[in-house]
């Protein structure tokens, strides 16, 4: 039986853009995926940072220091926060901004570095980089090319943009998945073949395609008969 595959998709909102300031955590999101599958078992935490946000940050998120003045403290779920990551392998958009955060908070409190307690970490910011090179690669640019709506997103929100991000995170990664899973299923087949020879041969299906479906093929076909001044390769 294979080992599951956990994965947590995390985001966390800040009181500005630079820890070394004394800017803190004030809102984390995670959402888990198991063999890529969301379980809903998520984790949401408002922080109390002790601060107030900076100007930029707060027309970003609009979490006051009203609102967050009631929440626990940073050492109050640190806890529980580690034992919703243990071990798993965390997904984030723009990893450094995140991971320069999480770092502080653990330093604070003589906890270590945040990847002690995760088996890696995968930046979707480098993936989208690497497969939509010279376009933008925003969150919100990327629910855009693939689909997700993100119309209820007025403000950021810690949680909110981890279940975008793993909607994201899902569909550019799927092809490359599906294409693994399928290596792995031939191999398998493979593999009891080769233990068994008495074995029979699986059933091989023929789906043939339906009059409408022949007549789209044709009417393409023709499209670029015309388009090209000559008849297409394939019909020749």
């Amino acid at each position: 039986m294979k080992p599951q595959i956990r994965q947590v998709v995390l985001d966390t909102e800040t009181t500005g853009i630079n820890p070394r300031d004394g800017n803190r955590i004030i809102e984390i999101g995670c959402v888990e995926l198991i063999d890529r599958k969301l379980t809903g078992n998520n984790y949401h935490q408002y922080i109390n940072p002790e601060r107030d946000s900076e100007e930029g940050a707060l027309q970003v998120h609009g979490l006051t220091s009203e609102f967050l003045s009631d929440k626990p403290k940073f050492s109050e779920i640190s806890s529980e926060f580690i034992e919703y990551i243990r071990g798993a392998e965390v997904v984030i958009h723009n990893a450094p901004f995140d991971l320069g955060f999480l770092n502080a908070e653990f330093s604070r409190l003589n906890l270590g570095c945040f990847d002690d307690y995760i088996s890696g970490v995968t930046d979707t910011l480098v993936q989208a980089k690497e497969l939509h090179p010279g376009k933008r690669n925003s969150l919100d640019a990327l629910c855009d090319r693939y689909g997700i709506s993100n119309s209820h997103r007025q403000l950021h929100g810690a949680l909110l943009d981890a279940e975008l991000l793993a909607d994201v995170f899902l569909a550019m990664s799927r092809g490359q998945n599906s294409l693994m899973m399928d290596v792995e299923e031939v191999a398998e087949d493979v593999r009891q073949v080769i233990e068994d020879d008495s074995a029979p041969l699986p059933e091989i299906l023929v789906l043939s395609a339906s009059k409408e479906e022949l007549d789209e093929h044709s009417s393409v076909l023709s499209g670029l008969d015309k388009q090209n001044k000559q008849p297409c390769l394939w019909r020749q």
